[in-house]
């Protein structure tokens, strides 16, 4: 792998994008190395030569788009201690970031969810500790559920406001300005914000 990382940025993106997608679409195990080697100009030879295995190549995605959340998430990290509805709004934000930076990306993480191929395990365990944590990020703070109105069950609001975001991130154009979307995002929770908070 330290052969790939010499190569240029260019090339580099071409051939893990070119990855990632052959992965989001089809998966790991029915994922050829010719046809990622095809679609990013190069032989499979190199893809092979860069990455010694399919499974190379897949770990390699997995370490590659867990540094890039990670790198994400850093940039947003002091914006994480606000209110809940705050933090929604900043985990929207930043999904949409990654969706319109790194577009593959996105099919990729969808698929590693799907993924049940054993050789690709311990990867994607790590990939889904690194969401699992992002997830706990965007749940009500010990003691955050009191901005409540009586009544309002905290994980019912929660389980709610997860698949409205979940429509907008995949719904998302990506030529659609994210700003136009965060201010609808925002418009929605601070309507849910006046019927569900005291």
């Amino acid at each position: 792998m330290r052969k790939f990382l010499t190569l240029p940025q260019e090339k580099q993106n071409r051939i893990v994008t070119s990855a990632m997608t052959l992965f989001g679409e089809v998966g790991y195990k029915k994922a050829y190395i010719s046809e990622v080697a095809s679609a990013a100009g190069i032989s499979k030879a190199l893809v092979f030569h860069y990455f010694t295995s399919k499974k190379g190549l897949y770990s390699y995605l997995v370490y590659y788009t867990g540094k890039v959340i990670m790198t994400e998430a850093q940039e947003q990290r002091d914006t994480l201690n606000k209110d809940f509805f705050d933090r929604v709004l900043v985990t929207v934000r930043f999904r949409l970031t990654i969706q319109s930076r790194y577009p593959a990306m996105s099919k990729f993480i969808e698929s590693v969810y799907n993924e049940n191929e054993p050789e690709v395990a311990s990867d994607i365990e790590r990939l889904l500790a690194i969401a699992t944590d992002m997830h706990a990020k965007v749940t009500f703070a010990p003691g955050e559920e009191r901005m409540l109105k009586d009544g309002v069950d905290p994980n019912q609001v929660a389980d709610l406001i997860e698949k409205y975001t979940e429509g907008v991130v995949i719904g998302w154009n990506i030529n659609t300005p994210i700003d136009e979307t965060m201010n609808e995002v925002g418009k929605c929770m601070n309507m849910l914000k006046l019927c569900l908070c005291r």
